[in-house]
């Protein structure tokens, strides 16, 4: 009796091809960083870094610094609330425009409903694609050194982020309650909000609070320009060789950070909404439940929402006026004379092209250095895996092994939040004590901040995961390195590739703020083009960089429908 044979799968699948085509551009972008053809490290430099890590253990805690930390880390919290305040509105509302069910519930079967759909993407795919700092130089020319810069710098760029974020969960909610009040005469606005908010809430609510964690690292950033906070207080001591007092705003950024993470992990815990972000939104609908309006949690977090936005609008003192003053029409009339038409020029073009490769190269370096360190320390940043009752846990644990568990979650946790606290312009200065300038500098800079973003990330990924075929595999007798390998991997491996590719996206329009601090690309060419009033020249560097971070965004979209 013969036994029929299974059919080999094939080599070559829409997987595989993505795989390897991403090996062939990080092995290509490793030879356009010159790691294999020239000098990278500069011994030089390490004095300098011996010093600024040697003050990490003796911060500047004078009677005479610590008032001006305080205010500092005042001003960056109340930017960062004021600008997701802002966003967030703007991403409710462009978020049911851009989503595709909106157009199929108010012109159902007509065929130009896509183009509808189409416009308002595109419309929204221009403010993303540049960087909030950017957007904090253009306003600074526009409005000066006014607070208002630093929210509209957030609220801008972020409300798009959040309005394309808000139509992919819409779109992926289930549509059958909608569509059964839409046959019975319901009108699509009043249905939207019986049906398909209320399903999609805590989602929605669980990227509100990753997106105001965001806008904390990037209210940072912005003060490198002078809008203030905890950011410009950290250029001021970074120029001046201050270490001290540099580490100092360093911890008090690490804790606002940190603050921010636990208490919106608290209340997301509470609501049933476990991760911060989720691309299988299909596929994770057993943990969503409706949220009562007179639950404690909701009841005290609305209070404390109501207290501390308005005082945050107060405290910043922005003077929305400005916006409609005949002085910013006059200079934005000037700007626009200054920047039309653009200037181009066929020799520039060489350039631009050598620049926009190196650019596409440090963020794929940077993604590949961010995306391998995260998912190494998603393993002991889960509180699911080593502690006490954990997976690879056996029985009872003696004291110092259970110390010890509890201190390598501690401190992976701790590693990731620094990492992502710190802004990547400033590990780029880092950096740069010890590396020669070029996108090497800026590709690791890059990769430490995204490390602690993805690492944070994938833990909660191995947290929510079912245990239940990993209990299986111990059963038969599986080691516990066969169980991540076997079991774990391949059940999170898609979800960790989606959100490598999701921050790819991002790190794409971060290589424009390293490169600002001298890290290469076309960031430092759009430095010296501002320095300059070059702002016809800049037009065509940011046309070069809005295509790049467009051509990305397609990448990793068609890649995380492929993988998925």
């Amino acid at each position: 009796m013969t036994t029929a044979s299974l059919p080999r799968p094939p080599l070559l699948t829409a997987r595989t091809l993505w795989i390897g085509g991403f090996i062939g551009a990080i092995a290509f972008s490793l030879v356009t960083a010159g790691v294999f053809g020239k000098e990278l490290f500069n011994p030089g430099g390490l004095p300098q870094l011996e010093g600024f890590l040697q003050a990490s253990l003796h911060p500047d805690t004078s009677a005479e610094f610590l008032p001006i930390v305080w205010a500092a880390t005042w001003v960056t919290l109340a930017y960062a609330v004021c600008g997701t305040v802002l966003s967030v509105g703007l991403g409710i509302l462009g978020g049911i425009l851009a989503s595709e069910i909106w157009w199929d519930a108010v012109l159902p079967r007509q065929p130009y409903r896509r183009c509808f759909w189409g416009a308002i993407r595109s419309a929204l795919a221009l403010p993303r694609a540049i960087h909030e700092l950017i957007w904090g130089l253009f306003f600074i020319n526009i409005l000066g050194l006014d607070p208002l810069v630093g929210i509209l710098a957030i609220a801008l760029p972020y409300g798009a982020i959040v309005a394309k974020i808000f139509s992919e969960i819409l779109d992926e909610t289930p549509r059958e309650p909608l569509d059964a009040l839409l046959n019975s005469g319901v009108a699509p606005l009043t249905a939207f909000a019986y049906t398909l908010l209320p399903q999609a809430f805590l989602n929605l609510l669980s990227y509100t609070f990753y997106r105001f964690e965001c806008s904390i690292r990037s209210a940072a950033v912005l003060g490198i320009i002078g809008a203030g906070g905890l950011g410009y207080e950290i250029f001021l001591s970074l120029q001046s060789l201050r270490y001290e007092q540099l580490w100092t705003l360093f911890y008090a950024l690490i804790l606002l950070n940190g603050t921010v993470d636990v208490l919106s992990a608290l209340l997301r815990h509470h609501l049933g909404s476990p991760s911060r972000l989720d691309f299988n939104l299909k596929k994770t609908q057993g943990w969503r439940r409706m949220v009562s309006i007179r639950d404690p949690w909701i009841v005290l977090t609305l209070v404390g929402l109501a207290v501390l936005i308005p005082l945050c609008f107060w405290s910043v003192g922005a003077d929305a006026s400005k916006l409609w003053s005949p002085r910013t029409f006059t200079l934005l009339q000037a700007m626009g004379e200054d920047a039309f038409p653009p200037t181009f020029e066929l020799s520039e073009g060489r350039s631009l092209l050598i620049l926009s490769w190196q650019t596409v190269a440090m963020s794929i370096l940077a993604i590949a250095l961010a995306g391998v360190g995260s998912i190494l320390f998603s393993f002991p940043a889960a509180r699911t895996f080593f502690l006490p009752g954990g997976l690879f846990s056996s029985g009872r644990m003696a004291g110092r092994r259970r110390a010890g568990a509890w201190l390598t979650l501690i401190g992976s946790r701790f590693t990731l939040l620094v990492c992502r606290a710190i802004p990547a312009p400033i590990w780029a200065l880092v950096i740069l004590y010890v590396i020669f300038p070029g996108i090497l500098p800026g590709a690791i800079a890059l990769g430490i901040h995204n490390l602690g973003i993805l690492g944070r990330l994938m833990a909660e990924v191995n947290e929510n995961l079912d245990q239940r075929p990993l209990i299986a595999l111990q059963a038969q007798g599986a080691s516990s390195p066969l169980v991540l390998l076997y079991g774990v991997l391949p059940i999170n491996f898609t979800k960790f590739l989606a959100y490598i590719l999701y921050r790819w996206e991002v790190c794409m329009r971060e290589t424009v703020i390293v490169g600002l601090v001298g890290a290469g690309g076309l960031g430092r060419l759009l430095t010296e083009q501002l320095s300059s009033f070059d702002y016809s020249s800049v037009v065509v560097t940011l046309a070069c960089f809005v295509l790049l971070t467009f051509a990305v965004d397609w990448v990793s979209q068609s890649a995380r429908r492929s993988l998925r």
